[in-house]
């Protein structure tokens, strides 16, 4: 029998098994025993307190008041911001997308300027196209709309070109043999193989888009994240804690209504 078949015996796993665990343990206590301490204040425990009880006890009359803001027309506010975004993206992108496929072009080059042109707009995070675009059309929903829409168009362009450079050629071929120009073939034969990827791909961002949008309000860019900022400035601890169990319900729900439906599509 080879040596290379020979089965190392247990306990030897074991012993290396702890020695890892060990070193890790060792590095770790390391490198926290450095961290300083001094920069706590000495009411850090006192606001820490208030922070949890807040939040576990949250202002349950803030749910709904059909006289002034809440928390479900924030909600709402943050899931129409999503959507919009998420469409305009979905939209937008195609072109870039068969743009930057290396199947659909010739050249190499035009291919490889329209992945250039993705990545450069992935580049730019949401939060500073927000602040770029408050500058341009005033803080609110329109802002975080205009910088969801145009970011994702980056990552959706992405994972759209790679599904049309993955398709199935044959069905091309066979329409350009029998005639069809390049509108019949992308028509007849990429379409219908990409799209349920382009679907898939689709919810999969807005789930993200969901998330996003709550961070945006922050900045003044509309959604839930604007009254969670200014309920986080005044310390109203009992409002931020209905403010986070609703962002919590609402993106559980979305994630699991889009995670079945991509389940059905692909």
């Amino acid at each position: 029998m080879s040596t290379d078949m020979i089965v190392k015996p247990p306990k030897k796993n074991r012993v290396k098994k702890w020695i890892y665990i060990i070193l890790l343990a060792a590095v770790y206590i390391w490198a926290f025993a450095g961290m300083p301490i001094e920069g706590f204040k000495e009411t850090a425990a006192q606001i820490t307190k208030s922070i949890f009880h807040g939040i576990f006890h949250p202002d349950w009359d803030y749910v709904y008041d059909p006289e002034g803001e809440d928390l479900l027309r924030g909600l709402l506010d943050t899931l129409a911001i999503a959507i919009l975004g998420t469409f305009i993206s979905a939209f937008l992108c195609v072109p870039f997308a068969f743009w930057a496929a290396n199947n659909m072009n010739r050249f190499r080059p035009v291919s490889g300027m329209g992945k250039f042109i993705l990545s450069f707009v992935r580049t730019f995070p949401e939060l500073v196209m927000a602040l770029l675009f408050i500058k341009a059309v005033g803080p609110g929903s329109f802002a975080g709309v205009l910088a969801l829409g145009i970011h994702s168009i980056g990552m959706l362009g992405k994972l759209f070109s790679e599904s049309v450079e993955s398709m199935d050629l044959g069905p091309t071929e066979a329409l350009k043999a029998s005639g069809a120009n390049k509108i019949q073939t992308i028509w007849f034969a990429v379409i219908p193989q990409v799209m349920p990827e382009f679907l898939s791909y689709t919810l999969y961002r807005f789930e993200i888009n969901v998330r996003s949008a709550t961070i945006l309000g922050i900045i003044g860019a509309g959604g839930i994240g604007t009254p969670l900022i200014f309920a986080l400035a005044g310390r109203s601890w009992d409002r931020v804690g209905i403010i986070l169990l609703g962002i919590i319900v609402m993106v559980t729900v979305i994630d699991l209504i889009s995670g079945s439906i991509r389940k059905k599509i692909v």
